[in-house]
């Protein structure tokens, strides 16, 4: 898994592109990208299935702030990002991903 951040010189915001490698989704049959950008809705960020048979998706964010985010995977296993900048308890007596933009 991965995360990767382009800055835009031009304008306040960040393209982050969210990765989830082949190890990972190897079973999967769908994954989607939740977070506090899209409030959390587990349907309106599908990942993209590449050939390799990792999954991607890229956003644009707007900088200096802070998003917490997770992965589903086939809408009903939650995974975070190993990668992510930190990570913060949630409600759920789990953790979040935070994403530092």
């Amino acid at each position: 898994m991965s995360l990767k951040k382009q800055y835009n010189k031009t304008k306040p915001l960040c393209k982050v592109v969210f990765k989830l490698d082949k190890e990972v989704s190897a079973s999967v049959k769908k994954a989607n990208l939740a977070g506090d950008f899209n409030k959390w809705d587990m349907n309106s960020i599908p990942m993209k299935e590449l050939k390799s048979g990792e999954y991607t998706v890229s956003l644009e964010l707007e900088k200096g702030r802070e998003y917490q985010f997770r992965y589903l995977l086939d809408h009903e296993k939650w995974i975070n990002e190993e990668q992510a900048d930190k990570h913060v308890p949630n409600a759920f007596q789990g953790q979040n991903s935070v994403v530092i933009v």
